[in-house]
């Protein structure tokens, strides 16, 4: 997520340093002419001026927002550049709506030419720093279905100077009603002189149906969204907007100048860009799709009979639903009663003081006699008293489980309440513990409840739970909207049910960590998905099987799913996402945003199953029956969006914010020294070809004095030295290959180790002496022709991560280095820099290796691999090579670190018969047959004869390949081979 940070200082530097004085002009009109709008400033309108004349804080000089869309998974980047024009520092807000139902995953400013990254932690630990939190918009009891949260952060920024935020934020869409909705807020409460929104849309089927409406306004996205009604055939599009459609791939841009805003609104509150769009599904089991060791498969089917619904319709009569609000739900409710089937069965319940019943005792079927009177029963309906939401449930359950014990009742119909109020429970029984003990009691597992609060005094906790209690959903619905399109927009989405008791399965023992598989209802227009992991991602194929109640047909689908074939077709979705990116006009900023968030894209199945784990996990922790199971999803649902760096209602966005001094300027970093980085390169400049990955020699040139952040973001002038590099051969490289080196018994082994993609590999593990561990994760690709392997597998990224004096860490991937030590730095891979954290340093040589070293006297070098036009077979990858080990304990462990401090000798074996003499080798107590071999290392400038140890190094490795998986990419375990195990 962090490329983004990096991605934007190679691109565009001069917009983060300190602005020149020349940049600065008391004329509105002189900064608009710079913004290179195609406009002439005589031809701004007159309030555009007298806004801007005004204007005391900062002005927003760009807000670029870049979405991109992956098989209904989204991530957005936000960037705000803000500019302080007058002399002294002045507060600068920024804050942008984010979709209640969507994780915030990356926010960071740089103010005065210094980078405040933000750090995600468990909400338990209370810190001082500033909290970078959503807050919602309502000051009521804040739901989860509240429509929109808005994050908010409010810095200082130095006078003559500028400020930018980046933001990120994923959301998994949902379907409703046959569409899939993305929205985007445009309200930067003022005029932006450059605006652009850029939206592409990928996906596995082809897009249909794609539509944009125009900018809708006021508190609720719903008014007008999926609940509403009908937009007219073709909606006035937003001006400037541009829609590119290409089959699997979508492309829409909305970018206004200055005068266009203006003509919209003068505020800068454009307001929400909606679009809509579904895919072309087949009847069949859905789309499964397969990347890196996850999956995820959405199921959707259509063209299936309805089945009839049993719905008990629960409403709040209290003295607080006077006026509109009971006015609207009459409206909604006249509505529903002209949807209802035959078939379906459905009855009344009003609350307030006293429970009221239309038709006592029974549901009764859809006549127009009973659709009459229902109506009549609607008209009568006077607000007035409390709210005794307890009885209400009671008695509305009471009819529905009387109904479901008649022999003549249905089998497989859907049984449902649907219960509204715009209250909290004031009569009766009002402690929620207890009402959501009765209801569980009453509904004995038999119905659904979805619930529906209106307004800022509903307990929307209580509904929640009582929603997730019983199977149902809970919405939303505020005060200031249209109440009766939201209303009959919700019962719409329930209204139609064609499946029950869907039950997902996939193959034994071959998927683990699966998220919700077992559903009680499946609505038309919606979609079920579900994700995991695979186990054997060498597998060929993935047995699926969906079973179902539909009516009074039991329904069974099955298939096989090609694992290998869909996990190119979902790299190839990847690509498509890539290639529309790069082919974007745009800004440098619009660019960077692009490619940045098709890198976070290359693994968007397991951010969609970390996603819906942790929606699962909070669900759950709803559910908990006793205090150890709640805290059991509490911990499994923190360490899953720590993982994901997901802002959730279980961890806390801390940032630093910068401190500006009396003289205006920003106060340097703490005491504690900020971290030292040199200037990220803006051009290719140095030699070397990528697709090899070839070690850079030594230029002899001499380094500069390394200067701290702060001081040299936004220039290029500054180096650091190229030094060459000394390694030994010991090394995990290519397929993976590895070497290892014994300088006491002056041999070379080597063997492989054919491992599964996905899985983490522990190569050195000391973390109980010097502290360091370092673990390498591999990824798959088909074999190249001839081989006589079904695939090959490489390092794609590689974590050290270090104890001692304090934790740091540091993340390789082919294009970016991350480094986690006093301060978070991101490093591009195609640039040369060198940072220093205390505990850890690392030296980037562009487009060849990276140099990491701990404590002066550990180092580890690892080469890039990577390929401009790659083959089907190849893989951008890695190489790591141990530089030094004098730091590291003759207790290490790890698939190269056992090695390291051994003596082995080689003996020869007498021939038998015909056959010629072998060798083996004589590691601890144990013989190993080897085989003379020879090996490239270096990225092939080296060839090293070695004695080959074959199988997967069985016998020379202690224990097996399973002791040196990992759980994950910073796991530093006490495995019985994992840590310092002998």
């Amino acid at each position: 997520m962090l490329l983004l940070l990096t991605l934007l200082l190679c691109l565009c530097p001069s917009a983060l340093g300190q602005l020149e004085e020349s940049q600065f002009g008391d004329d509105a009109d002189s900064d608009l002419a710079d913004f290179d709008l195609d406009i002439a400033p005589r031809r701004v309108p007159r309030q555009v001026k007298t806004v801007l004349a005004k204007e005391t804080k900062p002005h927003i000089q760009e807000l670029s927002i870049k979405t991109t869309i992956i098989s209904r998974y989204a991530f957005t980047a936000v960037y705000c550049a803000m500019l302080n024009r007058h002399s002294a520092a002045t507060e600068g807000v920024f804050q942008f709506q984010i979709p209640a139902d969507a994780y915030v995953s990356n926010f960071t400013m740089i103010i005065g030419g210094r980078v405040y990254q933000s750090e995600v932690r468990p909400k338990e630990k209370r810190v001082k720093q500033d909290n970078g939190k959503p807050k919602n918009k309502e000051s009521g009891d804040a739901g989860p279905e509240a429509e929109v949260e808005v994050f908010r952060m409010a810095v200082n920024i130095p006078g003559r100077n500028r400020a930018v935020f980046l933001l990120t934020y994923e959301q998994l869409l949902r379907r409703r009603l046959g569409r899939y909705e993305h929205v985007t807020s445009v309200r930067p409460l003022q005029l932006v002189s450059r605006l652009s929104l850029d939206v592409t849309v990928v996906d596995h089927s082809p897009v249909t149906d794609l539509e944009v409406l125009p900018l809708r306004n006021g508190k609720s996205s719903s008014a007008t969204g999926p609940n509403a009604p009908k937009t007219p055939a073709k909606p006035e599009l937003p001006v400037t907007t541009v829609i590119k459609n290409e089959k699997n791939v979508c492309r829409i841009t909305f970018s206004p100048n200055i005068v266009q805003q203006a003509k919209i609104t003068t505020s800068g509150n454009l307001g929400d860009f909606v679009i809509r769009y579904d895919v072309q599904r087949d009847m069949g089991i859905g789309d499964i799709q397969v990347l890196n060791g996850h999956f995820v498969h959405y199921f959707a089917p259509k063209d299936l009979p309805v089945v009839p619904k049993n719905v008990v319709f629960v409403i709040d009569t209290s003295a607080s639903m006077l006026g509109t609000k009971i006015r609207q739900t009459k409206d909604a409710l006249f509505t529903i009663l002209r949807d209802l089937r035959p078939g379906d069965r459905f009855n009344f319940v009003s609350f307030s003081n006293k429970i009221k019943v239309w038709q006592p005792n029974r549901l009764v079927p859809v006549t127009p006699l009973n659709i009459r009177d229902a109506k009549k029963f609607i008209f009568m309906l006077m607000p007035t008293g409390g709210t005794n939401i307890d009885s209400a449930i009671q008695t509305g359950s009471s009819l529905l489980r009387d109904h479901l014990s008649d022999p003549d009742t249905g089998r497989n119909s859907v049984s449902l309440i649907i219960f509204l109020t715009d209250g909290r429970p004031t009569i009766g029984e009002i402690q929620s513990t207890a009402i959501l003990g009765n209801t569980r009691s009453a509904v004995q597992e038999k119905f659904c409840i979805f619930t529906i609060g209106i307004g800022n005094d509903v307990d929307y906790r209580l509904l929640e739970r009582m929603s997730l209690d019983n199977c149902g959903m809970m919405r939303r619905i505020n005060e200031e909207v249209d109440a009766s399109s939201m209303l009959k927009g919700f019962y719409d989405e329930i209204g139609t049910p064609l499946l029950s008791d869907i039950r997902i399965n996939y193959t034994e023992n071959s998927v683990r960590y699966v998220t919700q598989h077992l559903f009680t209802n499946y609505f038309n227009g919606s979609e079920i998905v579900v994700a995991g992991k695979l186990t054997n991602q060498s597998a060929e194929s993935l047995h699926v099987q969906v079973t179902a109640s539909n009516d009074d047909k039991s329904i069974v689908l099955e298939t096989d799913v090609p694992l290998r074939h869909r996990q190119m077709e979902t790299e190839r979705h990847v690509k498509a996402a890539a290639a529309m990116a790069a082919k974007a006009p745009g800004s440098e900023v619009t660019q960077g945003l692009g490619a940045a968030l098709d890198s976070i894209a290359e693994d968007f199945v397991e951010r969609i199953w970390g996603f819906l784990s942790v929606k699962e996990g909070l669900r759950s922790r709803l559910l908990s029956q006793t205090s150890k199971e709640r805290e059991d999803h509490i911990q499994l649902a923190t360490n899953l969006s720590l993982t994901y760096r997901f802002l959730t209602p279980l961890t806390n966005m801390v940032v630093e914010k910068p401190e500006v001094l009396a003289d205006g300027t920003v106060a340097p970093a703490a005491t504690s020294a900020p971290t030292a980085v040199d200037a990220v390169s803006t051009a290719n400049e140095l030699p070397g070809d990528p697709d090899e990955g070839k070690p850079q020699k030594p230029d002899g040139k001499t380094g500069s004095q390394t200067p701290s952040l702060r001081n040299t973001i936004g220039k290029a002038e500054r180096r650091p030295t190229k030094k060459s590099i000394s390694i030994s051969k010991t090394s995990a490289d290519g397929d993976p290959h590895f070497v290892v080196e014994f300088p006491l018994s002056k041999l070379t082994v080597c063997f492989n180790i054919n491992g599964e993609p996905g899985h983490v590999l522990r190569l050195v593990s000391d973390h109980k002496n010097s502290g360091v561990t370092v673990n390498g994760k591999l990824i798959g690709a088909p074999a190249p022709p001839g081989s006589h392997k079904l695939q090959r597998t490489y390092f794609s990224s590689i974590t050290i991560v270090v104890d001692r004096p304090r934790r740091a860490y540091i993340e390789v991937t082919p294009k970016k280095v991350i480094l986690d030590g006093r301060d978070r730095v991101v490093l591009p891979c195609h640039s040369t820099a060198a940072v220093d954290s205390g505990v850890l340093s690392v030296a980037v040589v562009g487009k060849s290796n990276v140099t990491v070293t701990v404590g002066g006297n550990i180092s580890f070098v690892i080469l890039l691999h990577q390929y401009k036009n790659p083959a089907p077979y190849q893989r951008d990858h890695l190489g790591f090579y141990i530089g030094n080990s004098e730091g590291l304990s003759d207790g290490c462990h790890g698939l190269l670190g056992q090695f390291l401090f051994e003596e082995v000798g080689l003996a020869e074996l007498p021939a038998h018969g015909d056959e010629k003499p072998s060798r083996v080798l004589k590691v601890k107590d144990r013989s190993v047959p080897v085989v003379q071999k020879s090996r490239r290392i270096y990225s092939g400038t080296q060839s090293v004869d070695c004695w080959f140890a074959r199988n997967n190094a069985a016998k020379l490795i202690d224990g097996q390949y399973e002791d040196y998986v990992t759980s994950h990419m910073f796991d530093t375990g006490e495995g019985p081979h994992g840590t310092n195990g002998a």
